[in-house]
């Protein structure tokens, strides 16, 4: 997540060689990171899409979990909290952003099977 889209393809393209596709969304774009081919490796965008002006930029991390709202409902039970509920994105899956109770920000996401 970061403030400035160009400037951090400009950095990751020359350091690590990656690529980068364009990927719309309702609220902007997100971009697809390729690392030597063509499965991404990693994702980008800018902070603004998360409605959040405070927030540094950052890398996080996703966890695969078998059902993302049932976990949800769970992680709530042991003392975390939702910061983006639950949406689907079209081929990817289905993605929500947690945080436990120490503070700790993951995104958790049921992916969508492979066609």
């Amino acid at each position: 997540m970061t403030r400035d889209v160009e400037g951090a393809k400009a950095f990751y393209g020359a350091a690590l060689g990656w690529t980068f596709a364009p990927m719309p969304m309702p609220d902007g774009t997100y971009w697809l990171v390729m690392a030597g081919g063509e499965a991404p490796v990693a994702g980008l965008f800018d902070i603004h899409m998360m409605d959040d002006t405070q927030m540094q930029p950052h890398w996080m991390s996703y966890i695969a979990v078998d059902d993302v709202d049932a976990r949800l409902e769970a992680a709530v039970g042991a003392g975390g909290s939702i910061l983006r509920p639950p949406f689907d994105v079209e081929g990817v899956g289905r993605i929500a952003t947690v945080r436990d109770p120490e503070g700790a920000v993951t995104g958790w996401m049921t992916p969508v099977e492979p066609s």
